[in-house]
């Protein structure tokens, strides 16, 4: 009975969880999710209390087991918020550090198989000399060569500020696009480790129920 009404709905409430991870991160939908879950899990356990059984001061191993699906999905909502703020906000964040780009670029996303993004390739130094040898067109007086000249100055400073925005721009989608896949690094790693613990507390928990059921 107790496997029927009580273990069996915790198992598809962690395996929902679990799958969870599949959706995007950056979308609300996972961190609604979740929370629903959490929400559900919550009122079933006030709906199965009075199924439980009453010991004296022993806890009952049913007890820790549905105390720690409560954990795991508490746990797997901080995780989904954290991943969600990491990539929300990636714009506003400081360029990445070295460090870190070494550690979960290049170390940890082989390790989740996600394999570094290729640097998009900067733009070539403009050249100082006349790539098609024109010359300049002769101006009837001083005048006219000072206005041209002035013209020609104004023009060159109206370049070098919009060269200076763009490539600032630049630097900023791609210190945005690292936090981004550094979020998605994290958020693959957790994903594992929640699988992993997962598998050892089950295991755990069956093996001590059946060894406390044999004696």
């Amino acid at each position: 009975m107790y496997v029927v009404t009580l273990l069996l709905p915790s198992c598809f409430l962690i395996t929902l969880d679990l799958f969870s991870f599949l959706l995007p991160p950056q979308s609300t939908d996972r961190s609604s999710f979740k929370m629903t879950l959490i929400l559900g899990y919550s009122v079933f356990l006030l709906i199965m209390n009075d199924l439980l059984p009453i010991t004296g001061n022993t806890i009952p191993l049913i007890n820790v087991f549905f105390s720690l699906c409560l954990v795991l999905m508490v746990t797997s909502l901080l995780e989904t918020i954290f991943i969600t703020n990491l990539l929300s906000n990636s714009s506003d964040f400081s360029p990445i550090p070295q460090w870190m780009r070494m550690l979960f670029l290049n170390c940890l996303g082989c390790l989740v198989c996600i394999p570094q993004r290729s640097k998009r390739p900067k733009s070539s130094e403009p050249e100082t000399t006349n790539k098609y040898d024109v010359k300049p067109p002769k101006m009837g007086g001083p005048a006219e060569e000072d206005k041209a000249l002035q013209e020609l100055k104004s023009l060159s400073n109206i370049l070098h500020t919009i060269r200076f925005e763009v490539e600032q721009q630049q630097k900023g989608n791609q210190s945005s696009e690292e936090w981004i896949q550094v979020g998605f690094i994290i958020d693959r790693l957790l994903f594992g480790i929640y699988i992993v613990f997962i598998s050892v507390s089950f295991i755990t928990i069956i093996i001590v129920w059946v060894n406390s059921s044999n004696q």
